[in-house]
């Protein structure tokens, strides 16, 4: 596997501060009342895709924030395009991912406990 370009490292960068940024000026309200977090942004070489990890907490309202952010993909991207016309030819597709990663560590914890 290839590891990644400093353009796509720069450019996820980018992209996860501005769509955390686009998130957090939505509120909780707009995502039932959870804390949203972009966790990390994986691109591909031409750009054109980008995969957002978020963090969802309470992680029970984690698949209902997903669908949400389905629903919103196409309004999010006309956001993060207006934010980053200037650096980007082409603003890259976004698709969500579960990051489940703080559930993990909270499991860990727990078993750790007992």
């Amino acid at each position: 596997m290839e590891s990644e370009t400093t353009r796509q490292q720069k450019v996820a960068r980018q992209i996860q501060k501005d769509l955390a940024e686009i998130i957090r000026a939505r509120g909780m309200a707009a995502y039932d009342g959870a804390l949203l977090t972009v966790s990390g942004v994986k691109i591909t070489p031409d750009l054109a895709l980008a995969k957002v990890y978020v963090s969802i907490f309470p992680s029970t309202k984690a698949e209902a924030v997903m669908q949400r952010l389905e629903e919103e993909t196409s309004r999010l991207r006309g956001e993060l395009g207006r934010r980053v016309a200037k650096q980007l030819r082409i603003v890259p597709e976004l698709s969500f991912y579960l990051d489940d990663s703080l559930d993990y560590v909270e499991h860990i914890d727990e078993l750790l406990k007992k």
